[in-house]
């Protein structure tokens, strides 16, 4: 029961919560913090905040592509509307800004020290289960993102959703509201049902040329072609400047003995401690004094482990017996690894003060790093100078392309200079396509929005990763037009015909329904077509469509040794002829863990409620301004 339950109410937590990411990450933009030249004007100002052009045509693209996508592999682009897209975007990015408004001025707030905590302990990042900094850059490179924008996006969505769970957590139900809903809950209707099937009417129909022209002649402004454009472009990238640059054996000496030297002078501890915190409840002087009883039991002959364990206040290490385990200098306060460093293995310091209080510190050992041979660290070695000597080259020869794109008139002169190829891309829409760089969201937004671009300028560089930046240039541009007829026939003539057969089977139906509520049965109706009939059903059952469930328990609730009809529309086109014949409650009770369980999710509702009201009331009171 408790799993029906979880099934039946996770689309509503699920829209909660992954709407609040979705819209995060696909309004907030990526990117959106890399300022792009020659932008338009703000689409919008939301109490006197801008909302930016690049904002909003990221949301364009990135929202476009979400609805191909759920449109399926032959998704005509054409069908979609922009100006409906781009209004549907802006006001959720006004949303947001409201929200973000509003938790900044709770004073809430999400450290770095915060954002780093959730970035190492993202799964995705890691590798065996520790994070990994490689594969962290290299999966929000493969977003199109930057650890900078990614920093940004999950302070602006963790701030928002600390003002949203605040609403969710103080909302409650009362016991009669969890006692009608468990009620509805355990509620169960007999069903019997035959389907009107839209093949074989699909089939008997046909759609004329003349009724396709009329359609279009009608409907003609509602067929556009896509905005599309050709780029020429450049593209620097770091990866080729790796093949041409050479490492010398002298280097890699070099920088094996730099090595050598580093880790001789490196010193590493291994420490453990006791902290006595000094806090409201316990002021210096009792800190003081707890520390001296603590270190009176250690010469006393205590382990130092056991005084730890019993006596710390960082619970941390007081389970492993103080040990703050091998540490190299620099990480420790001044204070203490000057009392750490200064001791003899073995030994424990008097107390020591810092930030956070009293330590006592036990020099463990100390650990000399064993130095890998030459061989060992060789190829390590190449691969670092090569890294530092591309990276070089690559801001060098970047630093020159910004001034040449700036100055040129084309991108003949940036690239002989640069040795780079000029290549030219095939007409692509605001949405891309398949190649790399033309389904950039960075090149999508500065091809179709940056001015200086659509003036016919070079772009300034625009880098799609920290080690790859392309200019670009508009080499053809194709505004929207109206389809010709050839082109749309084929969506004209499926559209009407879907019409038509909406239109027969709706008639159908409501023919039968009217003989099944003048009274007859439904085996005199259905005409051989096969009768389902399904008994107890659930709200959770799951061998009945979900149309034909939800439809079921919208019913009205029929008279004693009655029944209620209706026409309900599958997802095939088809209809089904619904009747339902009794409701009854389940025998079955609810377990209180399940009891539990609802009155959370009813909580919840309730809280989602509560703030989707006071984001309205925010709306109604902000000075908003779209141009």
């Amino acid at each position: 029961m408790l799993q029906s339950i979880r099934d039946n109410s996770q689309g509503i937590i699920a829209k909660i919560i992954v709407g609040l990411i979705a819209i995060t990450f696909a309004l907030f933009g990526v990117e959106s913090l890399v300022s792009l030249t020659g932008g338009s004007s703000a689409p919008a100002t939301v109490n006197g905040e801008e909302i930016s052009q690049q904002e909003l045509s990221q949301g364009v693209y990135l929202q476009r592509n979400q609805m191909l996508r759920r449109m399926g592999e032959n998704a005509d682009p054409s069908l979609l509307n922009d100006n409906l897209i781009s209004n549907m975007v802006l006001d959720g990015l006004i949303d947001q800004k409201l929200l973000l408004q509003s938790a900044e001025n709770q004073g809430l707030v999400f450290t770095d020290a915060m954002i780093d905590q959730l970035i190492v302990s993202t799964k995705e990042f890691q590798l065996d289960g520790k994070f990994d900094r490689v594969q962290f850059e290299t999966t929000l490179r493969n977003a199109g993102l930057t650890p900078l924008t990614y920093r940004d996006i999950l302070r602006k969505e963790k701030l928002i959703e600390q003002e949203r769970i605040a609403y969710l957590l103080s909302a409650f139900s009362l016991s009669d509201e969890l006692a009608s809903i468990t009620k509805l809950q355990n509620q169960v209707r007999n069903a019997r049902y035959f389907t009107l099937l839209a093949e074989p009417v699909r089939e008997s129909l046909t759609v004329s040329d003349d009724e396709v022209a009329d359609y279009f002649a009608a409907n003609s402004a509602k067929f556009l072609s896509e905005e599309q454009v050709s780029i020429e472009y450049i593209v620097l990238d770091r990866a080729n400047l790796m093949a041409e640059i050479e490492v010398t054996e002298d280097e890699v000496s070099k920088a094996y003995q730099q090595m050598v030297d580093t880790y001789q002078a490196e010193e590493q501890a291994h420490a453990a401690h006791i902290l006595v915190e000094i806090s409201e409840e316990q002021n210096e002087a009792a800190a003081l004094a707890k520390i001296e009883a603590l270190a009176a039991r250690i010469k006393a002959g205590e382990t130092f482990a056991a005084v730890a364990q019993s006596g710390s206040d960082d619970l941390g290490s007081a389970e492993m017996g103080g040990d703050l385990g091998v540490n190299p200098k620099g990480v420790f306060s001044q204070e203490f690894e000057n009392a750490l460093y200064g001791l003899e293995k073995g030994r424990v310091s008097e107390p020591v003060r810092t930030e956070f209080g009293y330590h006592l510190i036990q020099l463990v050992d100390l650990v000399k790093t064993e130095v890998p041979s030459f061989e060992e660290a060789k190829n390590g070695l190449r691969q670092d100078i090569l890294n530092a000597k591309s990276e070089e080259e690559y801001v060098a020869q970047l630093e020159i392309l910004k001034d040449l794109a700036f100055s040129s008139g084309d991108l003949v002169e940036p690239a002989e200079a640069l040795g780079l190829e000029i290549q030219t891309s095939e007409l692509f829409s605001r949405t891309g396509n398949e190649d790399p760089i033309t389904s950039n969201p960075k090149i999508l937004v500065t091809a179709f929005d940056d001015e200086s671009v659509k003036e016919g300028q070079n772009s300034e560089p625009v880098e799609l990763t920290s080690d790859k930046a392309v200019v670009l240039r508009i080499a053809k541009h194709e505004l929207p037009r109206e389809k010709t007829l050839a082109e749309v026939k084929g969506a004209i003539t499926e559209l009407l015909l879907e019409q038509k057969v909406a239109a027969e089977l709706d008639a159908k139906a409501q023919a039968l329904l009217a003989k099944l509520n003048q009274g007859e049965s439904l085996e005199a109706i259905a005409a051989g077509a096969e009768i389902v009939t399904k008994e107890a059903v659930s709200r959770g059952t799951s061998d009945i469509s979900q149309e034909l469930r939800e439809a079921l328990f919208k019913m009205p609730k029929p008279a004693e040794g009655g029944a209620s009809y209706a026409a309900v529309d599958l997802l095939d086109g088809s209809k089904a002829l619904l009747v339902l014949g009794g409701v009854a409650e389940s025998e079955e009770e609810l377990t209180a863990e399940e009891q539990r369980y609802i009155a959370s999710l009813l909580n919840n509702r309730f809280g989602q409620q509560d703030y989707q009201d006071y984001s309205a009331e925010l709306k109604s009171k902000a000075e908003i301004e779209r141009l």
